[in-house]
């Protein structure tokens, strides 16, 4: 019998991935660092596209559904222009348009600018409030006449009844938008290894191109965005029954 089993299996279980396994599946966690790399810049791409975005776009959503005379024509064209062209074309143009001037290679942003993962993290930001606009407007405009009334005869101004009344109930009624919106954001995310940012999808790029593998690295990175979408949704779907809560029937 031999003085150590464990070591004796876990041989067994190499020589079976390297040769009769359909993938290597133990070339694949021993570079587990690789992997866990890239989705951790995959989640804090998504996570600052998705914030800033907010914080761009509900000042935009509400001057687009007041129809501010200046404010709204530009916030649809702004809308227009970012969703109607790739969000790979905008981080190609932050990252490798911005720097052929000199003036920015110059200035202070250049700091920033000269950074893929920042290029990238921009892209994601604003591409992500042109779509985050029209989902906070359709909630504004979903928001029910007599809730806005029941403002006005309480005499509250317009200012304090967007704040604690029309616009968390808009931001309820936008929860499976934005949960939508964060997958969208999660699976566009893979343009960041086109910057040379290593993110899920790079990690797996980087693993085929080390040992000249032609799928291994991809399998490994739809199973970690599967993992994620996952836990996306798990937790919007969670919260949106905390916030909802209010609204289920009483048994």
């Amino acid at each position: 019998m031999s003085p150590d089993p464990i070591a004796d299996l876990l041989a067994a279980i190499t020589v079976f991935s390297e040769t009769s396994a359909p993938i290597d599946f133990v070339l694949i966690l021993s570079h587990w660092d690789i992997f866990l790399r890239g989705m951790l810049n995959t989640v804090a791409l998504v996570l600052i596209g998705l914030s800033f975005g907010a914080l761009i776009a509900l000042p935009m959503a509400i001057a687009r559904w007041q129809r501010t005379p200046v404010a709204a024509p530009l916030v649809g064209a702004f809308v227009y222009v970012f969703r109607g062209t790739p969000m790979l074309v905008q981080a190609y143009v932050i990252y490798y348009g911005l720097a052929q001037f000199d003036w920015v290679r110059d200035s202070v942003l250049w700091v920033v600018l000269k950074e893929p993962w920042w290029c990238c993290a921009i892209a994601f930001a604003i591409n992500s409030a042109a779509y985050q606009v029209e989902i906070y407007r359709g909630g504004l405009d979903a928001v029910p006449r007599g809730e806005i009334e029941a403002t006005i005869a309480m005499g509250m101004t317009r200012t304090l009844a967007l704040r604690r009344i029309i616009l968390p109930s808009a931001l309820r009624r936008c929860l499976p938008m934005i949960g939508n919106e964060s997958l969208f954001l999660l699976h566009g995310s893979a343009i960041a290894s086109m910057l040379t940012v290593i993110d899920v999808l790079g990690a797996g790029r980087k693993l085929n191109a080390q040992y000249y593998l032609a799928y291994e690295g991809f399998l490994a990175a739809t199973v970690i965005y599967m993992l994620l979408v996952w836990v996306i949704t798990r937790i919007l779907a969670r919260v949106e029954r905390i916030t909802m809560r209010h609204l289920q029937p009483i048994a």
